[in-house]
């Protein structure tokens, strides 16, 4: 299974979203150094390492902000601890307004 069908799951168990969107933008990042990761030199841009999560969930109601990013990182903390490399949350309540 791929990270970004993991996460899918985990993410829709955890929050049962209303929308819910995962973008692999990890070709968006060819040509970085990951200093502290596996990628050796120059990242290639393939693979599952770089992911935007956009989800709302009314699980999110009444959470700030920041409440919100840890719920998404502490769920994801695996994935997090074995190779995904950045992780962009942007994450709403049902009646609130989405930039997406």
């Amino acid at each position: 299974m791929s990270i970004q069908s993991t996460m899918e799951g985990k993410l829709k168990k955890a929050f049962s979203p209303e929308r819910l969107v995962i973008i692999n933008e990890s070709h968006l990042h060819a040509g970085h150094h990951h200093q502290d990761s596996d990628h050796h030199g120059t990242y290639d841009g393939t693979g599952e390492t770089h992911f935007r999560v956009r989800i709302v969930s009314s699980a999110f109601a009444g959470m700030s902000r920041i409440e919100r990013h840890r719920a998404v990182n502490a769920l994801l903390a695996d994935e997090l601890n074995a190779g995904v490399h950045a992780l962009a949350i942007e994450p709403a309540a049902p009646d609130e307004k989405t930039r997406w």
